[in-house]
């Protein structure tokens, strides 16, 4: 990795207009140094942050930052009051955008600060009479919209928790997330519209409420549409019509909440058990939203930054919170990002003069051999974003060439649900080698460890922070000992994040994919449990194991195993259980998810204690060998077997 040369130098305009040079020049520091003082210094860190961007605290914190013998029980703004709708709100330009969403066709949305507090207070009104309380948890599912920023600040303004689902979940997946959070409304789009085709949420909804606490839907008829399906057939389950919060007051007493009141429940999923709810803060997810794109993203009040994303993964709520706390503009393209045409993203971007835009190397995969992008001038553009999973390299300087026109930077961003934000990113102010990482995200104390915990240079080890952060994950929802086993006990008092990484001997770092078995899909992580679970609720599986195997458009594909409770020998009845197993899969997960190939084996790799080795599965897959250790497999006759099916098979 240290034999990448340098691709992107920063001009010295750049350089001057960056927020992190008016810091460096007000304290007289190098970068470096502000870096080490931001790790070193929280105290001085955080305030100078506020300050920076004029973060008004209704009470401002006695102390900034309280540590304790144990790291992850660090305390943060002690004593501070904030209700954080207040911050996203709060502009004195008030006939400035604050949001602009586009659809599929071309309707256009707007509005002012003045028109978005206006519309939020309504909506907080709305939702408070219609008996939505303070930590209520209340579920979204819709995709990034107008209306899913509404929801997100109005819950947030009456102290409600938010559940975000991401638009394309099946009615399992949504049901899962609606029984283990006890989430007890629903704001839900009717339908949705993706490439031209109808997509009838309220029936995936329908099919998502059995044994949860739902009182009450609060339906959106975005698309104006009727059809015969209806949910006001469900008994002891209220539905209303979200438009009807038009009518509400367009004021409200603003609560003040202490600094740990919940926030909001993002889900993320690990390689094994249930989805885990990541609870989030007042003062944790969106102040470190907002820090990460000051800082990394180089955002100004009045710039528009767009996102491919979904309301459901952390980066729909981190554009939400970090664009308004930042005074800034959010852009929404409610569509298919490649339709109706492959460049529409940039046809946007020139036509808004979208300063900012969020990607992943899979929509570069899925664009790059039909865009005419390098054809068109895009002068508003100031940085591409790119996080959710690893580039390759071809992709990466398509994307400089291209795109950024080998001027502006390409900020690689990583880190997760956990962290709130990025562990990892590029300054603007620093030189950039393709792939890489060229900072920690100030404020964050990263590094790559080997198994012994030792650090080190030019070699492949695990990605840790051993510092604390106002948006670490303070623990899941209702499994506190499994967040302390999963991110804490890897090495002593030292997050470990589930990433293998490097970092070369000139400081840059790159990330090379997760040390577990959590899949990611386009940049979207799942489980494997809940595609198994799914699997083996048929009647003819035995076993399952799903593993992810990299692709060139997605990134990484899904890829199951299964073993059959009586051996089925007809090519024909195989062919139907396997049509029936790929159809279950998009029915319940979402066509996002869809498995890309399944293998009917004799038997799964396990371990003595019963454990499946889903890394042997993903050799076989990759290498059409096992690479590494299997001495502690208890069927270590099986490999073979797999290998012979997988290379007859292709």
């Amino acid at each position: 990795m240290q034999t990448i040369p340098i691709a992107y130098k920063p001009s010295n305009d750049i350089i001057i207009n960056s927020n992190i040079t008016k810091i460096l020049n007000k304290f007289n520091l190098s970068y470096e140094e502000f870096l080490d003082k931001s790790i070193k210094e929280p105290e001085w860190f955080w305030t100078e942050f506020f300050n920076d961007i004029n973060f008004k605290w209704l009470k401002f914190p006695d102390k900034i930052v309280e540590f304790k013998e144990k790291l992850y029980d660090t305390k943060w703004f002690i004593n501070g009051k904030l209700n954080i709708s207040l911050n996203c709100l709060d502009n004195s330009n008030k006939e400035n955008l604050s949001v602009i969403e586009v659809d599929e066709n071309s309707n256009e949305y707007k509005l002012t600060y003045k028109e978005l507090e206006e519309k939020v207070n309504k909506l907080s009104n709305f939702l408070a009479n219609n008996g939505v309380k303070e930590n209520d948890v209340v579920a979204l599912f819709m995709p990034l919209s107008l209306e899913s920023v509404l929801s997100i600040l109005a819950l947030s303004r009456i102290g409600a928790i938010i559940l975000p689902l991401f638009s394309g979940f099946g009615s399992d997946a949504v049901n899962l997330r609606l029984k283990i959070s006890n989430a007890k409304y629903i704001i839900s789009y009717k339908h949705n519209i993706r490439r031209n085709k109808l997509i009838n949420m309220e029936e995936i909804l329908f099919k998502s409420l059995n044994e949860t606490e739902i009182k009450k839907i609060f339906l959106i008829n975005k698309y104006n549409i009727n059809d015969n399906f209806n949910l006001k057939n469900i008994k002891n389950i209220e539905i209303i019509d979200f438009n009807q919060y038009e009518k509400s007051l367009p004021y409200i007493t603003i609560p003040e909440f202490d600094s740990y009141k919940e926030l909001m429940i993002i889900y993320t999923s690990g390689t094994t058990g249930k989805p885990k709810g990541i609870v989030h803060y007042h003062s944790g997810f969106p102040i470190k939203s907002a820090q990460d794109m000051y800082h990394i993203f180089d955002i100004k009040p009045n710039d528009i930054i767009t996102w491919i994303t979904d309301i459901g993964w952390m980066m729909g709520p981190w554009l939400i919170f970090g664009a308004l706390i930042n005074k800034a503009t959010i852009f929404i393209y409610n569509g298919s990002p490649d339709y109706p045409n492959i460049d529409i993203i940039w046809e946007l971007t020139k036509k808004y003069n979208v300063n900012i835009v969020g990607l992943s190397p899979s929509y570069i995969r899925a664009i790059s051999n039909k865009s005419n992008v390098n054809k068109m001038e895009l002068p508003s553009l100031k940085a591409i974003g790119s996080t959710g999973e690893v580039w390759d390299y071809n992709s990466w300087i398509w994307t400089f060439n291209n795109i950024c026109k080998n001027k502006i930077p390409i900020i690689n961003y990583s880190g997760g649900t956990e962290i709130s934000g990025g562990i990892l990113g590029n300054v603007n102010i620093k030189d950039i080698k393709p792939l890489s990482f060229n900072t920690m995200v100030p404020g964050i104390y990263a590094d790559v460890l080997d198994e012994n915990g030792n650090s080190i240079v030019n070699e492949e080890g695990y990605l840790v922070i051993k510092n604390h952060n106002p948006g670490l994950a303070k623990t899941f929802l209702n499994e506190h000992e499994k967040y302390l086993q999963t991110y804490w006990s890897k090495y002593d008092n030292i997050w470990y994040h589930g990433d293998l990484a490097y970092k070369d001997n000139e400081g840059f770092f790159f990330i090379l994919g997760r040390a577990d078995d959590t899949l990611k899909i386009a940049g979207k992580r799942i489980g494997p449990a809940e595609y198994e679970t799914i699997l083996n609720e048929h009647k003819d599986v035995k076993e399952s194991a799903v593993v992810g195997v990299p692709d060139e458009l997605k990134g990484n594909v899904p890829v199951a195993f299964i073993t059959l409770k009586n051996e089925i020998k007809d090519e024909l009845s195989l062919n139907e259980l396997k049509k029936e197993l790929f159809n279950s899969i998009i029915d319940k997960l979402g066509k996002p998810f869809a498995l890309k190939e399944i293998y009917i084996v004799k038997d799964i790799p396990k371990t003595r204690n019963a454990k499946i080795m889903r890394r042997i599965l993903r050799d076989i897959l990759i290498y059409k060998e096992v690479k590494g250790d299997v001495s502690n497999l208890v069927n270590p006759e099986i490999i073979q077997d797999i290998i012979n099916s997988i290379s007859f098979k292709t």
